[in-house]
């Protein structure tokens, strides 16, 4: 019983994303009802209009101010000082959800205390036939440390057909919509700090998981479509 606490904490990093918050921001809201949910934006020292605007146009949405752009990594581990939860989502602000994208997962996760992250599949915002470039069904790492998706490999980005709709053990979640136990992220002393550029930032913290069994999976039962800076299909990210 997690008592004085949220349930989940959907936190967003932003950066001078004023217009992507804009347009991405409303569906967080609109579609996050699950029981126990609170949305976060942590401002990475933002130069443009984003405080104002999320203070003016989202007053529901908690608001996390950083002194200065700390970088994905750093930042995300300064603002989930910031937050008390039992699962936290690393949200980016470019991703559009749909009706009960949180309930799977949250479903999931409560029935396996022994998994400490997880990831929905992420579909193309510009081709939501297609799986998302980055994202993808979550991916692996080969021998010489390069790592592929489900749904992606090298530039081929396939369409979702179902041919994923299984939860598996992956070896890293993207970052763009990673659910993971507050506890487990802190455990395993969150992202690495080093990686200012989000490129790579998610596959640390689950490498570092990896004691823990299935450390991350994906469970296929919600897809979100995810766009705006993410580059097209095919192209390196």
């Amino acid at each position: 019983m997690w008592c004085g606490m949220d349930k989940v904490a959907v936190v967003i990093l932003n950066w001078n994303g004023c217009e992507m918050l804009r347009s991405f921001l409303p569906s967080v809201v609109r579609c996050s009802e699950t029981e126990g949910t609170e949305i976060y934006v942590a401002d990475n020292g933002s130069t443009d209009a984003s405080v104002e605007m999320l203070r003016q146009e989202f007053p529901s949405v908690h608001l996390i101010i950083l002194d200065k752009n700390r970088g994905f990594a750093e930042g995300y581990n300064l603002a989930l000082q910031q937050v008390s939860a039992e699962y936290v989502v690393l949200l980016n602000s470019d991703v559009e959800v749909t009706g009960h994208w949180l309930a799977p997962l949250v479903d999931y996760m409560d029935a396996h205390p022994e998994v400490a992250a997880c990831q929905p599949k992420i579909r193309s915002w510009r081709h939501k036939e297609r799986f998302e470039y980055a994202g993808a069904a979550g991916g692996f790492i080969d021998r010489y440390g390069y790592p592929f998706c489900r749904g992606r490999i090298m530039g081929v980005v396939e369409e979702d057909n179902g041919q994923y709709d299984t939860v598996v053990p992956v070896f890293w979640a993207t970052g763009a919509a990673l659910f993971i136990r507050l506890k487990d992220y802190q455990d395993a002393g969150g992202l690495d700090g080093r990686f200012f550029c989000p490129h790579g930032r998610d596959r640390p913290v689950l490498a570092a998981s990896c004691p823990r069994a299935d450390a991350g999976l994906c469970t296929p039962k919600h897809r979100l479509p995810c766009g705006g800076r993410h580059p097209e299909e095919g192209e390196p990210p």
